[in-house]
Parts: C-alpha cells; structure tokens; sequence
C-alpha cells in the first residue's frame, strides 16, 4: 500500500488532508469505501480519503510544520499507512 498526500489546507473554516491510496484490491478499497467514516472514495486503481481536524489536531498549522513541512506529510503519511493496514487487518 502506497499513501500520499494528494492535498491539504483549509476549506469553509475546516482544515484537511486528502490521502491518495494505491496498491489495493478491489476488496479493500470496498471495505475501506464502507467502514470508515470519513469522505471516501473509489477512483479506478485509487482509493481517496479525506479527513478534517480541528486547529489543535491539524498536522500542519505549527511553526516547526512551516519550516519542516516534507517531514511532517512524510510522516503523516507513514501514520495513515499504519491507520489503514490495522483497519485492513479486520477484513
């Protein structure tokens, strides 16, 4: 499984991240599709997640974040990787 960061900020006060998700089957993706809460999506070979936070949670809004963003989307994106093969293992 392979997560990338396909896009964050702000949007109608609400701060997000939107994960592009390769590497799946078809069986996976549906049952990350079904099961979890957040925005999901199916597009082709691509599973798509988009989660919100609040200022006090949002990876991204810290000074050290403005300085060391790649650190921090590598790391974020280690975390939903680790997020998602735990979900997955309840298939």
């Amino acid at each position: 499984m392979i997560v990338k960061i396909s896009n964050y900020g702000k949007v109608d006060g609400k701060n997000f991240i939107e994960y592009l998700v390769n590497g799946l089957s078809s069986n996976q993706m549906d049952f990350l599709n079904e099961n979890l809460e957040e925005e999901t999506e199916i597009d082709g070979e691509s599973f798509k997640l988009k989660m919100y936070f609040d200022d006090r949670l949002y990876p991204f809004q810290s000074e050290v974040a403005k300085f060391r963003l790649d650190d921090f989307i590598a790391r974020e994106e280690i975390e939903m990787n680790i997020f998602l093969s735990s979900f997955l293992d309840d298939m």
